[in-house]
């Protein structure tokens, strides 16, 4: 059965893009959770003016997250936690932590976002990199600093 995809699906196809799929995998998944729909003249005709809108909004996200990106080079966040004599945080520094320090600089960015392998548990700077679009990513530098 052809389907068109209504969204990204990760091993199958991209957004407007006409895939062959089992009939009962498209009639039982993709279209009651309204993944896809079938490939008729009709939804083809709505499926390219879905994309194209789509297209426009991604653009301009894409813009807003560019410019966000200049704003935000050079920008450090300073934390202070407790530490033991080795610089050995007696916590960590997650990235609830570094959004809330960006929040205090007016950088309203989600937790999600900030791309921390491990949380951070040692005093110094650390370079985190924030994904801010798909294909726009900025970093930024954590200051961690014993507490007084």
């Amino acid at each position: 059965m052809e389907v068109i995809l209504r969204e990204d699906i990760e091993k199958l196809g991209s957004r407007g893009q006409i895939v062959k799929v089992a009939s009962g995998y498209a009639r039982n998944f993709l279209l009651p959770k309204k993944l896809a729909v079938a490939a008729t003249a009709s939804n083809k005709k709505i499926i390219e003016q879905e994309r194209l809108a789509h297209l426009r909004r991604e653009a301009k996200e894409k813009s807003a997250a560019e410019d966000l990106a200049r704003m935000m080079t050079g920008v450090v966040v300073t934390i202070a936690q407790k530490a033991g004599e080795l610089e050995q945080l007696f916590g960590s520094v997650t990235s609830k932590d570094i959004a809330e320090g960006l929040e205090q600089q007016n950088y309203h960015i989600e937790r999600r976002k900030i791309y921390l392998e491990e949380p951070i548990k040692q005093l110094g700077e650390f370079q985190v990199p924030i994904r801010l679009h798909r294909e726009v990513t900025v970093e930024i530098t954590v200051r961690v600093i014993p507490e007084e």
